[in-house]
């Protein structure tokens, strides 16, 4: 019977902070991600790599800007992602983000790239968008991927500026439907980063919002 009791009390407080979380943010406004939690090398708690972890792991590591956590992507050769993320794009379809570029070689391509998986295929292959801060590509430029391939918006042209926080605004749930002309699944399927060959750039948070 104790042992019940004290079950059930874990569960309501459980459910408390979990209603306070929820209470503290905004309305219509949720933090996907914020990089306050990493393993014991670093690397962002939760998150995938795409193909090696151990090259990963050198690559992507959580750090802080003053009291601030980001993320520091080093001369990375692949990306990295974060699936089953709870958010509903219809409600929130605003995602915002800040990046960072602290250097790149001539030419490199892409500089850094955010993926948004809003939807799979029949094959469970992510439907995504890449925006993509591109050495060369002229801003605004839209490309359509393949049956593997994400499609990909020019968020940003050239290498400049160094040192400064960018911020970045899309709406991802619009451009999901006008790039694959049909609505996205209700729930996302996931977020991908990527720093380009060569490059170091860094990402802060990561939010969602309806406006």
């Amino acid at each position: 019977m104790m042992r019940f009791v004290l079950a059930a009390l874990v569960g309501v407080l459980c459910l408390h902070v979990s209603w306070a979380e929820l209470e503290a943010q905004p309305a219509g406004q949720a933090v996907l991600e914020d990089f306050t939690a990493k393993d014991a090398d670093g690397f962002p708690k939760e998150w995938k790599a795409q193909h090696g972890e151990g090259k990963a792991k050198q690559s992507y590591t959580v750090q802080l800007d003053g009291a601030q956590p980001f993320l520091a992507v080093r001369k990375a050769d692949q990306r990295i992602y974060k699936r089953n993320i709870s958010w509903a794009p219809k409600a929130m379809p605003v995602l915002t983000w800040r990046w960072r570029l602290k250097a790149a070689p001539a030419g490199a391509e892409p500089i850094a790239a955010v993926f948004v998986s809003l939807d799979t295929d029949l094959m469970v292959i992510p439907v995504s968008n890449k925006y993509v801060w591109s050495s060369t590509k002229a801003k605004g430029t839209t490309t359509e991927g393949g049956m593997f391939g994400a499609s990909e918006i020019i968020l940003r042209s050239g290498p400049q500026p160094i040192g400064e926080w960018i911020e970045e605004r899309v709406n991802v749930y619009e451009d999901f439907k006008r790039i694959h002309q049909h609505e996205p699944a209700d729930k996302a399927w996931g977020i991908s980063l990527q720093g380009g060959p060569g490059v170091e750039v860094d990402f802060g948070s990561l939010t969602v919002s309806s406006h």
